[in-house]
């Protein structure tokens, strides 16, 4: 839960690194919360005949930046600028490759984009 609301307060920080322990302990918490607005809008009825509802579409629109904010941090600690988020929009492959690029080690050491932050990690 940490990871989640380290992401949170660096709310709309698209500067430095973020490693990638926090990306994706961010991502799977963030899943659950979803899960359950969506749960949430179903139980309730909220949803009508539409798959989703409105908790789940507030959920989403607030988190917009927080995801964006993290995934442009997350490009930074490999040494990549945030265009290579646009490799997400490639049919077939592109979602596979980002994939790839967020599992990728961070580089080590100080890159272009701040200390590498694992070492400022205590």
């Amino acid at each position: 839960m940490k990871w989640y609301l380290k992401v949170l307060k660096q709310y709309a920080n698209f500067k430095g690194r973020a490693r990638r322990k926090e990306f994706w302990m961010f991502y799977i918490i963030h899943a659950v919360f979803s899960g359950l607005a969506v749960a949430i809008d179903n139980i309730t009825g909220l949803s009508g005949e539409l798959p989703l509802g409105p908790i789940y579409g507030l959920y989403t629109l607030v988190m917009i930046v927080p995801i964006l904010a993290v995934m442009v941090r997350r490009m930074h600690d490999i040494g990549k600028k945030w265009t290579w988020l646009l490799v997400g929009l490639i049919p077939a492959i592109g979602g596979i490759w980002l994939f790839f690029l967020w599992i990728k080690d961070g580089e080590p050491g100080e890159n272009d984009y701040g200390v590498n932050p694992k070492l400022a990690v205590a």
